[in-house]
């Protein structure tokens, strides 16, 4: 089967203990989420699951690898719009490498199917997510104060 793959880099002037928290809790989430936050234990095979400020739950999953400071992995399937729900699980991996001062963080996210409408609703949320985390930890703020709605920006939900 093929496989639909989105991949995005960026280099955050921060620590891997910063980086790693900021990813991982969820107060602090919801400041570059746009009111999202995960919920999970973060630990390999704990549930993991994507939830609104209004506790409506968008994804929801498990974690796959969890690797503090390094890697996290996780799997899993869109629960708010049918279409994208149909398209089953899909798998994101978040990799750390320190590199001078700053860190390099990669996502990948991909989905066993070509194509794949959530992979290409994830490719319009990711940049701006990440914008917003390398922004609030560089200076304090986020970029983008509200999601562009006719964007996808909760990486996959609609």
């Amino acid at each position: 089967m093929a496989k639909s793959q989105f991949v995005y880099v960026t280099y955050i002037r921060t620590t891997p203990e910063k980086l790693w928290s900021a990813l991982t809790d969820a107060a602090f989430m919801k400041q570059y989420w746009f009111g999202m936050h995960c919920e999970s234990q973060w630990t390999a095979g704990s549930p993991w699951k994507m939830v609104a400020s209004d506790g409506h739950v968008f994804d929801a999953g498990e974690i796959v690898e969890a690797e503090p400071l390094r890697r996290l992995v996780i799997c899993w399937q869109h629960q708010n719009n049918p279409e994208l729900q149909a398209e089953g699980d899909s798998l994101c991996t978040m990799a750390l490498e320190q590199s001078g001062t700053a860190v390099k963080l990669s996502i990948t996210h991909t989905i066993e199917r070509e194509p794949s409408r959530l992979i290409e609703a994830v490719s319009g949320g990711w940049p701006k997510v990440l914008s917003n985390l390398k922004s609030l930890l560089e200076t304090g703020a986020i970029a983008l104060q509200e999601p562009d709605r006719t964007q996808n920006v909760h990486c996959g939900n609609q």
